[in-house]
């Protein structure tokens, strides 16, 4: 992912939605404590990890219905004791 996609993808979400003083540091967190974020961060948060792990080629299209990111909702409930970025390394990695 380039950088002026991240840059839309950052705009995109914060248009329209409230400013939130919380600050979400992947690094430091849980799987448990990932599901147990509010429905809007735990919404940013897939967002971001499923534009995160894309490559180039893939298509710039979200399909919740697709998006493997609720793999890693589903695994994290499953797994709540691993960190959110391992899970998200091995879910969502493309070899």
């Amino acid at each position: 992912m380039n950088i002026a996609q991240v840059a839309l993808l950052a705009v995109a979400l914060s248009v329209g939605s409230p400013v939130s003083a919380s600050v979400i540091n992947l690094r430091e967190i849980s799987c448990k404590d990932f599901v147990a974020m509010s429905k809007d961060d735990l919404t940013y948060t897939l967002a971001f990890l499923d534009g995160y792990y894309r490559t180039e080629d893939d298509p710039l299209i979200v399909d919740q219905d697709k998006s493997r990111a609720k793999d890693l909702a589903e695994y994290c409930i499953a797994n709540p004791a691993e960190d959110l970025i391992g899970a998200a390394d091995k879910l969502l990695r493309k070899q």
